[in-house]
């Protein structure tokens, strides 16, 4: 039949006639079709399509599942949560959702082929956009009844499947990678008894559509397990020397680490040599494929694509873009602030959050380390991560960070801030290279409040490299080149490492005093500097007269009451103190902790610190009631200001456990000294300075309360970490030399005392001269265990 003509037909039984064409109405039920249309050519359609679609009976153990999406581990939680979702008689749907490679349809395909039970049929269909979904549907209708086959029109059959799925039950559904909760709303309203499978990116849009299960990344154990199941698959030798550093680097995120493993058993590479390959070359790697793999399912190929989805609005990829360079989790909100205005910046936010690329609580912001990878890996091929764009974030997140560090690392009222902010700093630092000016604000600023902390050992590398930055970019006589270099001697010396500091301190005295004079504050600071690093060699006729000299030049320059004077006066008792000069140093200390007390007040650290070093003099001279009283009210007051596990407070503690030994009070002593070492291991670590001087203190408690072995076996530990970490003659190393051969000499093994003091005089001559106190100290404690005295 050629031509066209109006023509209305209904038709039943078989033979009928259908026809192709513009089609202007269909309606069915019982039975019959009626069809108005521009006839254009017509064919005869068999009788199943006339059938009711409640009387289509569909075949047995009919599934489309694929075949493989990758193996399979762990889940179980997730796989729990379905069995109950999915399970009942009913209707349901279970939404899944989460980051792209996260393992969303390798979880409903193995749900589906394990743990759905007698459904039928088991029907999977990629629902990206409304036509997928349709000709997912379409495919389901064929299948039902093969016959409809290139008779019906793609609609027509889409609706058919629909109907079925409305009429019958015990059927399960799979909707993969849905990309808006909209477009699948219709067909779920209508879908009936059966069950509905949803995997999608999108977090939010559920609620009356389906219930959402959350899918986070792989555990350690299981993702080493993936790994190592893909790496050994056929080649059983193969090296997993690596493989949880792989899986760790790569966020424990399933995609990754099958492409990981994939490329490792294709190459013939251990984990440990993709881990080298992944830091010289992750824009490849990211975008590799094995070879037979999906191109369209790489790590950087579903970044693409779901910011190809949200590129209508080009602030998502911006924000994603500056979080790339922080840690991934816990970023605080404000650091985005000035990217935009509010609004447009808590839309972009949502949208992101919406499409699983980031996390957003009340606060802050958490983001997939891969994801963070990808974003900041240039490609010129993918116009979301383009050179030009990679290095105007890299910069905004590098302003935004130093916008944010607090300005006085010493104020208890910053430290929430930096410790919010320190993971950032250290990411930043770390993907930045090499440092720029910038990046050395960031380290310096850091390191600032590391040795606030106590945490001189982390500070030091942190210091060092924003010293060498700013020696390269700024020139040596730049304000900020003196300053670094000023903090880093101090971090020095708080090591205990006076033969670095002391040149370094004497370098930035000299520059300051050429290019600022001899009484600027800055010059001032130096110059009180360095007289306590001759006070720490032990070097007191150097210290003394600088200290006095320098005091009385800030007196002049800056006025008594100046934070600066102030702590010149404190330092200057501590010099006396160490002299021997007792009642000098404790009447200075007295006005520096009345001055403090009434211009800073009584809560500020550096009171707080006067009343500490004044408890420590009234002990030395013998005044142990006062000074008990001291130390429990500094403690007290530190452990409400600074907290529990402060170093200051844990120094407090310390302190006042030496005062309960010296008044006889052993018991006290020991137990205090013991709950000291226990938090400083646990803060501060096992060799922090603060640490060694603890099991110091109890060895020397245990030893007056006579339990020799226990002090032996501390002292031998003092002694070996300063050895390791110091050197064999650096003056702690020296002290603690000495205080072990005491204990040998005590219990009466004079071969080992003898031999150490002999090894330890020796030291204390080359570093610190014949004439200091600790070299004639090792010198009548050796000719006493010599003569066995």
């Amino acid at each position: 039949m050629e031509g066209t003509s109006k023509a209305s037909v209904t038709a039943s039984g078989q033979g009928s006639v259908a026809a192709g064409g513009d089609v202007g109405q269909v309606v069915t039920g019982d039975g019959a079709v009626a069809v108005q249309y521009q006839i254009q050519h017509a064919a005869v359609l068999p009788a199943e399509a006339f059938m009711p679609v409640t009387e289509v009976m569909c075949p047995p153990n009919l599934t489309n599942l694929p075949k493989r999406l990758g193996m399979f581990v762990g889940r179980e939680r997730e796989l729990v949560l379905m069995d109950r979702a999915l399970d009942g008689e009913g209707g349901a749907a279970q939404a899944v959702h989460g980051l792209g490679g996260v393992g969303k349809s390798t979880l409903a395909a193995h749900w589906a082929a394990s743990r759905s039970g007698e459904r039928n049929p088991v029907w999977w269909i990629t629902a990206d956009t409304p036509s997928a979904l349709d000709a997912g549907l379409a495919a389901l209708a064929m299948a039902l009844q093969p016959a409809l086959t290139g008779v019906l029109p793609f609609e027509a059959l889409a609706e058919r499947a629909v109907q079925w799925l409305a009429t019958h039950q015990g059927w399960l559904l799979v909707l993969d990678n849905v990309t808006e909760p909209a477009d699948i709303q219709p067909y779920l309203a209508r879908a009936g008894t059966g069950a509905v499978m949803i995997t999608s990116r999108r977090a939010t849009g559920w609620h009356g559509i389906a219930t959402p299960v959350q899918l986070d990344v792989l555990e350690q154990g299981e993702a080493i397990e993936l790994f190592v199941r893909i790496l050994t698959y056929g080649q059983p030798n193969a090296s997993t020397d690596g493989a949880g550093l792989v899986c760790e680097e790569l966020g424990l995120l399933p995609l990754a680490i099958e492409q990981a493993a994939a490329f490792c058993a294709e190459t013939s590479i251990t984990p440990r040599d993709y881990l080298g390959l992944l830091a010289s070359y992750p824009a490849e790697l990211y975008a590799a494929s094995a070879e037979g793999g999906d191109a369209e399912r790489t790590i950087a190929r579903i970044w693409h694509l779901t910011l190809d989805r949200l590129a209508d609005d080009p602030l998502t990829g911006q924000i994603l873009r500056a979080l790339a360079w922080y840690a991934p989790t816990h970023i605080p909100r404000t650091l985005l602030k000035s990217l935009a205005e509010l609004p447009a910046l808590l839309r972009a936010l949502g949208r992101l959050s919406a499409h699983s690329m980031l996390t957003l609580d009340q606060d802050s912001i958490a983001v997939h380390r891969l994801v963070q990878a990808v974003t900041r890996t240039p490609d010129l091929c993918d116009p979301h991560r383009h050179p030009d764009a990679i290095t105007e974030s890299r910069a905004f997140a590098t302003s935004a960070l130093t916008a944010a560090l607090p300005t006085d690392p010493a104020s208890p009222s910053t430290w929430g801030i930096w410790r919010v902010l320190l993971p950032h700093t250290d990411a930043l630092t770390s993907h930045v290279t090499p440092d720029t000016v910038e990046t050395a604000r960031i380290l310096y600023e850091t390191g600032r409040f590391l040795l606030e902390q106590g945490a001189v050992y982390r500070a030091m590398p942190r210091l060092q490299r924003a010293l060498a930055t700013y020696e390269l970019n700024l020139g040596n006589d730049h304000p900020d080149t003196l300053a670094s270099r000023s903090d880093l001697a101090g971090a020095y010396e708080s090591a205990g490492d006076l033969q670095r500091a002391i040149p370094l301190f004497e370098r930035t005295l000299s520059e300051r005093r050429r290019l600022l004079g001899n009484d600027h504050p800055d010059t001032l600071a130096s110059r009180s500097d360095l007289a306590g690093a001759y006070e720490s060699t032990g070097d007191l006729q150097r210290a003394i007269p600088l200290y006095e000299e320098t005091l009385s030049d800030s007196i002049v320059a800056l006025g008594s009451n100046h934070r600066h004077t102030m702590s010149l006066r404190n330092n200057l008792a501590y010099a006396y103190q160490s002299a021997g000069h007792l009642q000098r140093a404790i009447q200075l200390y007295e006005q520096a902790l009345s001055e403090r007390v009434r211009i800073l007040g009584n809560d500020h650290p550096d009171t707080l610190a006067s009343r500490n070093h004044l408890a420590n003099a009234l002990q030395a001279a013998g005044n142990l009631e006062r000074a008990v009283d001291l130390y429990e009210q500094t403690l007290a007051e530190r452990v409400r200001i600074l907290g529990n596990d402060h170093p200051h407070t844990l120094a407090s503690r310390d302190n006042l456990a030496v005062t309960f030994a010296r008044s006889g009070d052993l018991e006290r002593a020991i137990r205090l000294h013991e709950q000291t070492l226990a938090e400083r291991v646990r803060i501060l670590g096992n060799d922090h300075p603060d640490t060694l001087a603890s099991r110091n203190n109890l060895a020397s408690a245990c030893e007056s309360a006579g339990a020799m072995e226990r002090a032996i076996e501390l002292y031998e530990e003092v002694v070996n970490a300063c050895r390791r970490l110091l050197g064999d003659e650096n003056p702690r190393t020296l002290i603690s030399q000495n205080n072990l051969a005491y204990a040998y000499q005590t219990v009466g093994d004079r071969s080992h005392a003898v031999g150490l003091y002999e090894s330890t005089l020796t030291g204390c001559r080359r570093t610190l001269g014949d004439r200091h106190p600790l070299t004639l100290t090792v010198f009548r404690n050796l000719a006493a265990s010599r003569w066995g005295r």
